[in-house]
């Protein structure tokens, strides 16, 4: 009975996706205090190593530790993609708030410009600001997180729309609640599902932007460390030197994998 309670209340997708996003946090948080290497220090002997004790991951072809590259391109890759999240989830949330609330003109006048920029895919938008304001981690972030507003405002403007005319939010106008309240007291906490959801799913959009990005030489520079470059500059050794694509491949996957299994088991 127990278990039955458990696995309702909990999905094993959620479960799994969890477990995978703690060790992946946990990895993360390490990079911040800890890497066995300097992830810029090159040894000319153990260039494209194969993983051993020494070198868990393996070396790349300047003799530099895969391992310690990879965590710190996961702190670079999860940074960015949170800032990004959280830039976007803020914009998206005012504007669809906002219009999804008040309706009439604001919600023609804004709605209108998110669907003129929704139009456009997200990384390509990404591209043309980076291409004007330049490369680099901040840059970068601000590209994405303008970049990621509308489809944060779209869903939350679907859900006031859907929530305004609740019998609740009817009351609280008639008892002459601030409308400010009304939106951020009384509505805002009950999107909070979709949302979560829609956080997830554009943090894993973030981490794929940000890799992509990067692969092209257009996100994290040199010397610095990104999962993205990292495929880049190993696409030259895919059959000598395997490993030094497989794992910051892989890290990207158990990234957007645990996030989407938890973005699933939260609409479960």
């Amino acid at each position: 009975m127990l278990m039955k309670s458990f696995r309702k209340k909990y999905p094993p997708n959620f479960v799994i996706g969890a477990v995978i996003t703690v060790v992946m946090l946990l990895l993360i948080l390490m990079s911040f205090f800890y890497t066995p290497y300097d992830i810029t220090k090159m040894d000319s002997a153990s260039k494209l190593a194969a993983p051993s004790f020494r070198h868990l991951m393996g070396c790349d072809n300047f003799g530099r530790d895969i391992f310690s590259r990879v965590l710190k391109g996961m702190e670079n890759t999860f940074v960015i993609a949170f800032l990004t999240v959280v830039i976007g989830t803020a914009g998206g949330v005012l504007i669809g708030a906002f219009t999804g609330y008040f309706g009439g003109w604001l919600d023609e006048v804004l709605m209108r410009i998110i669907d003129v920029v929704f139009a456009f895919p997200s990384i390509l938008l990404a591209l043309v600001f980076v291409s004007i304001f330049g490369t680099g981690r901040y840059n970068v972030v601000a590209a994405l997180g303008v970049a990621f507003i509308p489809s944060f405002a779209r869903i939350v403007r679907s859900e006031f729309i859907k929530y305004r005319e609740m019998d609740y939010v009817k009351s609280a106008q008639l008892a002459g609640v601030g409308r400010l309240r009304i939106i951020f007291v009384h509505i805002l906490p009950n999107t909070f599902t979709v949302l979560m959801s829609s956080i997830m799913i554009g943090f894993n959009n973030a981490v794929l932007a940000e890799a992509g990005m990067s692969y092209l030489g257009i996100g994290v520079q040199p010397p610095d460390a990104s999962l993205g470059s990292m495929l880049s500059e190993s696409q030259t050794y895919l059959f000598s030197a395997p490993w030094y694509a497989v794992f910051p491949g892989l890290m990207i996957i158990l990234l957007v994998l645990g996030f989407s299994l938890l973005a699933d088991g939260i609409k479960a």
